[in-house]
């Protein structure tokens, strides 16, 4: 991005932003800081102003004279995970428009333990909000006070007590990919969930169920993987092996090319002999071979999103919290056809 000057060659200062925007540097102040009485349509104006121009705010002076870190603190998990790179990307972003850095501790494990460490590093380095991007299945006392003190939003529908949540529909995610393999001609739809400790993981095994509940099949028995696509392939040569297996809905989409994989060096062709639905949408289901349909999740946008709520939870730490659900959307490509029949003709991804 190119950075324009104001004027006289000097850097970019709020004026020029507020000018650029129409309206007032009070505003475009309110605008960066999260004030809850900024209307969406003006802040999105200040901030495609901010991105024009390439203001920066000075963090370590306004910092020294208003007491504030201007910091969000991140709670992620250590992972190569595409799906949590483009949130943490979201966050990143949305965080730099409206004039706040990002301190991030990373966790190996998912135990209160870890988790605790995780939070009082942030706590300590005077962090004005966090965002849990973890998926919080058991809380703990010491985690409860910490989202107290500190205004905290959760991604992945985990939550504590002070906490507000960000997070997409995953059971409606599993609902529109166990339909589509049903509305194609399949008598059931097999499943290869991610770990159970995970929530994410559990919405979908519930959503997959239960679509298959509803329209009088029979669930076969899940199959675990971590993740991974290694995994996925381990449970692709067990899938392969099961003759009546026609259509798999796959937990993530790294799973799904493992799935593929595993099934095709047993000689099962995808969708000829078993339909394949994955979840995520990353970059490569687009060229996978063949390309992978998908449940999409808009990740940068729940980052986005996520640092919207904490700045709004900053500004008026007594509101109540506003949990907002973002729906998923069903991405169809080659990989899935109509039962026994022949591959159907698709145009781009």
């Amino acid at each position: 991005m190119t950075q324009h000057k104001g004027g006289g060659g000097r850097p970019p200062a709020m004026a020029d932003v507020a000018r650029l925007a129409g309206v007032s540097a009070q505003t475009v102040s309110r605008a960066l800081s999260g004030h809850p009485n900024v209307q969406d349509r003006t802040r999105a104006k200040v901030l495609a102003a901010v991105e024009q121009l390439g203001y920066r705010r000075n963090n370590a002076a306004r910092m020294l004279s208003s007491g504030r870190s201007r910091t969000i603190g991140v709670v992620s998990l250590q992972t190569t995970s595409y799906s949590r790179a483009a949130v943490s990307f979201g966050i990143e972003h949305a965080a730099r428009a409206a004039g706040y850095m990002v301190s991030t501790a990373t966790t190996a494990s998912l135990d209160t333990a870890a988790l605790e460490a995780a939070l009082s590093r942030l706590a300590d380095q005077g962090v004005e909000g966090v965002i849990l991007s973890v998926p919080l299945i058991h809380t703990s006392p010491r985690i409860e006070q910490l989202t107290r003190a500190v205004p905290t939003i959760t991604i992945d529908g985990s939550r504590t007590d002070a906490t507000e949540v960000v997070a997409v529909d995953q059971a409606l995610g599993a609902r529109l990919a166990t339909r589509h393999l049903l509305d194609l001609g399949h008598d059931t739809v097999w499943h290869v969930a991610g770990p159970e400790e995970w929530l994410e993981a559990a919405a979908r095994r519930d959503g997959w169920r239960a679509t298959l509940e509803e329209a009088g099949r029979t669930a076969p028995p899940p199959l675990e993987g971590d993740w991974s696509p290694a995994s996925g392939y381990r449970n692709g040569l067990i899938l392969a092996r099961i003759p009546e297996v026609t259509a798999v809905f796959v937990a993530s989409d790294e799973m799904a090319f493992g799935v593929i994989r595993g099934l095709h060096e047993m000689g099962r062709r995808v969708p000829r002999d078993i339909s394949v639905v994955g979840v995520d949408d990353i970059e490569l289901a687009a060229y996978c071979s063949p390309p992978l349909t998908t449940v999409a999740q808009p990740f940068g946008h729940m980052g986005a999103l996520a640092v919207a709520h904490l700045l709004r939870h900053i500004a008026d730490p007594g509101a109540l919290p506003e949990p907002e659900s973002v729906e998923p959307r069903l991405v169809v490509r080659a990989s899935t056809a109509a039962a026994g029949g022949p591959a159907p003709r698709h145009g781009k991804p």
